[in-house]
């Protein structure tokens, strides 16, 4: 946990389970309702979000990022739709072994996606970054307070995450991230640095921090 005196640090939160995100398909701007299971992980989410000094919060515009906010006890976070999940255009609802199956080897991170309608060209990874980007940019000035939370979504918050460590986009591939776990973005000798990730909400939280 943060020690007293110390700048605050970024909280990402992926939301709790969909039916989607159990199966593997790819979603972004389907707007799914959390699971029973993922509900459960965003209130036991609230146990360690009680003894973080958090200043301000904010979650996508997405109602399964959005529950998750309410469920962990974030109830004044702000929507900011730099949150939203990458998008997937004509991957939308397809799982990555059925992209393959026309796409051999297709990798993400690399080869990106298709667009779908007009409406849905997709996004590249950069593109993504520079959201995510924009979301640090909001972010850091309000470190000063306390703790920074940020409720979104799976290949948003890993690009998120490399950005802050001033790396490529798509170095986000290096870190996993399930649902319904939170991470911690921090600083040491005024670096940035990942000071936790990907801990499960059934984890057991630590002392409040002096």
């Amino acid at each position: 946990m943060r020690k007293y005196g110390r700048m605050g640090e970024i909280i990402l939160i992926r939301h709790g389970e969909t039916a989607w995100s159990r199966s593997g398909r790819h979603t972004s701007r389907t707007d799914l309702p959390l699971t029973k299971a993922g509900e459960d992980a965003a209130i036991a989410l609230s146990g360690w979000l009680s003894i973080m000094p958090i200043a301000a919060s904010f979650t996508s515009p997405m109602r399964r990022a959005m529950r998750t906010a309410e469920l962990a006890g974030l109830i004044d976070a702000k929507v900011d739709a730099d949150l939203t999940e990458w998008n997937y255009g004509g991957y939308e609802g397809i799982t990555t072994a059925q992209i393959r199956e026309q796409r051999p080897g297709w990798n993400l991170w690399r080869d990106g996606v298709i667009p779908d309608d007009a409406g849905h060209p997709g996004e590249t990874v950069d593109q993504v970054g520079d959201r995510a980007d924009r979301v640090l940019a909001m972010v850091r000035p309000l470190l000063a307070r306390g703790d920074v939370a940020l409720v979104a979504h799976g290949h948003l918050l890993r690009i998120l995450a490399a950005r802050s460590l001033r790396l490529p986009a798509a170095q986000g591939q290096l870190f996993r991230l399930d649902t319904g776990t939170f991470c911690t973005l921090g600083t040491e000798h005024a670096e940035p640095v990942i000071s936790s990730w990907n801990v499960p909400a059934s984890a057991r939280p630590g002392p409040a921090p002096a």
